[in-house]
């Protein structure tokens, strides 16, 4: 009896210690995503080093009107011009829309449709 609970008990361990390996490799898979997209979200942030892409989210984060953000947007897209033509490429003229996010607005969020009571 001792020698099926220690063999059982075995098991165990030996499979929560392997769904354990794979959770952390899932986890390192996600937060290489989450980099890769946060790179994403800076125009032109191929061109940039990781120190310029964090410098740049960062003073945008602590603009305190749209017009200042809008303004850093405007210049960025400049440098970002001016690098691209340094390395023989091309950018368009103007900087992409600006996207929504979770700034401040009127949001998505539940609550603010139309129901049938409205």
């Amino acid at each position: 009896m001792k020698k099926k609970l220690s063999i059982f008990v075995a098991l165990l361990c030996s499979f929560l210690l392997t769904s354990s390996f794979a959770l952390a490799a899932n986890q390192a898979q996600e937060q290489e995503k989450i980099q890769a997209q946060k790179q994403e979200h800076v125009y032109g942030s191929q061109m940039m080093t990781e120190q310029e892409r964090n410098e740049f989210r960062a003073r945008m984060q602590a603009a305190k009107t749209n017009e200042e953000r809008e303004q850093m947007r405007m210049e960025h897209h400049e440098l970002m011009k001016k690098r691209a033509k340094e390395q023989g490429l091309s950018m368009p003229d103007s900087p992409p829309p600006r996207r929504g996010g979770m700034g401040p607005g009127m949001g998505g969020g539940m609550g603010g449709g139309k129901g049938k009571d409205r």
